[in-house]
Formats: C-alpha cells, structure tokens, sequence
C-alpha cells in the first residue's frame, strides 16, 4: 500500500495538471457545444456548418497539403543524412535543418509575415538581384504563406525523428545494394523507407494534430476568407461572444484530428502486440 501512496503522490500533479487544463476544458467545450437558448439540440452544429464549411475544406486541404510536402522533404533530409556522400554538406545541413524546431509558431507567422509580402524581404531580394521587376512582386500572404510556415516549423521534427530511424538500419543490406550497382534514389525508397515507415507515419500524425491548433500563423498570415478554424474559433470569441458556435468548431476540429489519431493509436497498438 505504501508502495502504490508513494506512485500515486508521483503522478498526482501530473494528473492535476491534465484533468484541469484539458479534460476539464474539453469536457466543457463538449456540453457547451450542445447547449442552444437554454435548452439542449445540434442549432450550433448547424450554425457552424452554414457559415463556415468552406473553412472546414480549407482547412484540410491546407493541412493535407502541407503534411505531404513536410513528409517529402523530411524524406529527402533524412535520406541525405544517410546517404550523403560530402561530409561537410551533411555536417552543415545537420546544423542547420534544426533551428526552426525552437521558434515558436507566432515568431513564424510575425517573420513569414514580412517576409512574404509584397514589399517584404523575398520580393526586394528578388528585385535587387534582377530576378523579377518591382511590378510583378506578389504577395504570398494568403494560403500559400500558411503552407509555407507550417512546412518550414515543422518539417524539422519529422526529419529528426526519420533521420534516427534512417540511421538505425543495418548498413549490410545498404553496403550490399551498393556493391550490386543499386543507386542511392532506390536503396532509400526500397531498403530505407519501408524500415523507417513507421516513425515517418508517426512523425506526420502528430504533426497533422499539431498543424490543427495553430491559432497565430492564419491570423498573421491569412487576413481574408476562407481562413482555417481556428481563426474561425477566435471571431466567433472575441467578436460576438458566441461560446456555443466556438465550442461546435472546436469539436469538430477534434473530430478532423481524431481521424488520424486513429492511425496512431493503431500503430502503437501494433507495436506492442
């Protein structure tokens, strides 16, 4: 008994800290979703299916998007990591991959911001190197802008997860392959990668769910509609005091996340079995 006290008394504030700032914020998020005039019914459901199901598209297909591309160049760092032949190039390419893993979201968005307008330091660097004239600098503060934020923050976390697993793999099979002429492209796509499947699909999962709450790069970014949930999810806060349509968004972002949450937990599932 003293034993269970002691790990009890251990994982007690973790637990505090679980239950108030997410079991309980959710367990009311959820009540207050079904809560309309008074009474009880799906009126906030609806609501947010009438004025927002473009964003609901939007955001998917944003995040969708930006999933893949974060999956193909992780694939391509973690490849390279591997099978890099310039010591020096993996070195500083090492370096270097990392950093945007310790900036925050709204550093991204506030910097991509003034990076990507049409004055901004992209287009004028382009200007002044001849590449294009003043007239056709174009602005990619729209949805362009949030892919290129989300890819470039969390294209970092999945390569270092995949470079590990990319490294782990036994070099006989690789060594073998290349003393039968197999190129560097298809030893990574048919020795590497399958070996490696695992932590890549992990890698992105969570990265799809964590894409899903980011509040500050739409809002810095993305100024025009449609927009993503979450800038959804602040407007009808902060500009009505709409808890109701706020929390029915909010579950069904939940929902959008769950979907591949799924796959995650199947994949735990499977590696424990």
């Amino acid at each position: 008994m003293s034993r269970r006290f002691l790990g009890l008394s251990l994982v007690a504030p973790a637990l505090a800290v679980i239950g108030l700032l997410f079991i309980l914020p959710l367990a009311l998020s959820g009540i207050g979703a079904f809560q309309v005039d008074g009474g009880w019914g799906f009126g906030n459901f609806s609501k947010s299916f009438d004025l927002y199901w473009k964003d609901m598209v939007f955001t998917v297909a944003i995040i969708t998007l930006s999933t893949v591309l974060i999956g193909v160049f992780s694939i391509s760092i973690g490849g390279y990591l591997t099978l890099g032949n310039h010591p020096r190039a993996v070195a500083l390419l090492r370096f270097l991959y990392r950093w945007p893993m310790f900036v925050p979201f709204i550093v991204v968005g506030q910097v991509l911001r003034t990076f990507l307008a049409k004055n901004g330091m992209m287009n004028n660097t382009a200007i002044s190197l001849g590449l294009i004239e003043p007239l056709q600098a174009v602005s990619f503060l729209d949805w362009r802008g949030i892919v290129i934020a989300f890819v470039w923050k969390q294209t970092p976390f999945v390569a270092l997860l995949l470079s590990g697993a990319m490294a782990s793999v036994n070099r006989e099979g690789i060594e073998a392959a290349m003393n039968l002429g197999a190129s560097r492209l298809r030893i990574l796509f048919q020795i590497i990668l399958p070996q490696a499947a695992t932590t890549l699909a992990v890698g992105l999962i969570l990265s799809f769910v964590t894409m899903m709450s980011v509040l500050s790069v739409p809002l810095m970014i993305n100024a025009q509609s449609p927009t993503m949930l979450t800038a959804d999810i602040a407007f009808r806060v902060n500009a009505y005091g709409d808890y109701g349509v706020a929390n029915a968004l909010g579950l069904i972002s939940l929902l959008m996340a769950s979907g591949v949450a799924w796959f995650y937990l199947k994949i735990s599932m499977k590696e424990r079995a």
